[in-house]
């Protein structure tokens, strides 16, 4: 059995990481600490905040949101986990600036710093109201034109500063030449931030009731500077109203507070030399190789569920399936090579997709015959209420 010591690794590459990014022109001056159980550094840093409202939502902004599920994430852990401190990069309404956050991180000696934010799409997004669902981000180059835009959207905070062309060393945060630098940088957290990811997603999952879209990499300046495990958390979507009101309330802010606490105790057993068994951890792509799907991201929430009338009947059913995918596709992805309707069932991380719907095996043969035409390795596989039975 595969099990992970997060504080082995983490111990013996700090002083790599500082060597690494000492030269690149957006590193802070190398530090040296030796972590232990009892001095675990937690940063939380909660997006935007005084002037720098975040996305706006019917009733509310983002930067209250982020403030009050970061507050409650530090409190279960001050109360519950005596040996580690935890770090604010801001506790109330006032504006702080990306390089200043990485620098409280530093200053700090943080051990792992957790950027919380809330997501929203362009108001031209027909599916602005009905978007959904959790996103946890590590480092790494942006894949699409969706996510600069993300990314473009989360570090224009800089253009509120003073001087911000000298302190970021003419950085333009809308010019895709500027994340040109991002390509040169190796982030030796890279395996513990997305290990950590992968616990957030599970847990807002499971807890919270969010929508999984998955461990991400995209070009935040936060995650760019801080030189220990890092993630930026995006919540959901304050431009869809159901979203938004629960993210608003007390009991949604306790959920994904609650979330993010059981994903940072698991991590921090782990790093405690409590090693944790990855195999129940929901496995997933590294971000790296996955190619963004905006059509997917955009999709209708009707899309998500297998709605076959006989799923719901007892009745089994017979499918042709003829992909698995860590990702979902949008509905009508060139990748079925024209096979429509398709239908998705999720199965052990995977979005399964299969064609065609019948009672008897007999009756799926053709279809079994048309899809093996375009997929060599397609299979006949039986479901009932949803689930597959062989």
């Amino acid at each position: 059995m595969f099990s992970f010591n997060i504080r082995m690794f983490h111990r013996h590459s700090r002083w790599l990481c500082a060597l690494l990014l000492a030269s690149l022109w957006l590193c802070p001056s190398p530090f040296t600490t030796t972590a232990s159980a009892k001095d675990f550094v937690i940063v939380l840093d909660p997006g935007h905040g005084g002037k720098d409202a975040g996305a706006i939502g019917v009733k509310g902004k983002e930067k209250n949101i982020n403030l009050g599920v970061a507050l409650k994430v530090g409190a279960l852990i001050e109360k519950n986990m005596p040996n580690v401190k935890v770090c604010y990069t801001r506790k109330t309404d006032v504006f702080i600036g990306l390089k200043e956050r990485t620098d409280i991180a530093h200053k700090n000696h943080g051990d792992l710093f957790i950027s919380i934010h809330a997501n929203s799409v362009s108001k031209k997004n027909k599916n602005r109201k009905t978007i959904r669902g959790a996103s946890t981000y590590v480092l790494g180059l942006a894949r699409s034109k969706q996510n600069l835009e993300i990314a473009q959207r989360e570090n224009a905070v800089i253009m509120l500063e003073d001087d911000y062309t000298t302190k970021y060393e003419g950085f333009d945060p809308n010019s895709p030449e500027s994340y040109i630098i991002f390509e040169t940088m190796q982030d030796v957290y890279r395996d513990q931030s997305i290990a950590f990811a992968g616990l957030v997603q599970d847990e807002l999952s499971s807890v919270a009731g969010r929508k999984d879209r998955g461990v991400r990499q995209n070009i935040f300046y936060v995650l760019a500077r801080t030189s220990m495990p890092s993630v930026l958390i995006e919540l959901d979507f304050i431009c869809n109203p159901t979203q938004e009101k629960y993210m608003l309330s007390e009991k949604g802010q306790q959920e994904m507070a609650q979330s993010i606490y059981n994903a940072f105790a698991s991590y921090k057993a782990s790093y405690d030399g409590e090693n944790i068994d990855l195999s129940k951890i929901k496995k997933r792509p590294d971000p790296s190789t996955v190619t963004d799907d905006t059509a997917a991201d955009e999709a209708d929430e009707s899309e998500e569920s297998d709605n076959t009338p006989a799923a719901q009947t007892g009745e089994t059913v017979y499918k042709v399936q003829f992909m698995a995918l860590p990702h979902k596709l949008s509905k009508n992805s060139k990748e079925f090579k024209g096979l429509s309707p398709v239908e998705v069932y999720y199965e052990k991380g995977y979005y399964k997709y299969t064609y065609g719907a019948s009672t008897s095996r007999k009756g799926i043969e053709a279809d079994f015959q048309k899809v093996r035409k375009l997929f060599k390795d397609a299979f006949i596989i039986a479901m009932r209420d949803g689930k597959r039975v062989q």
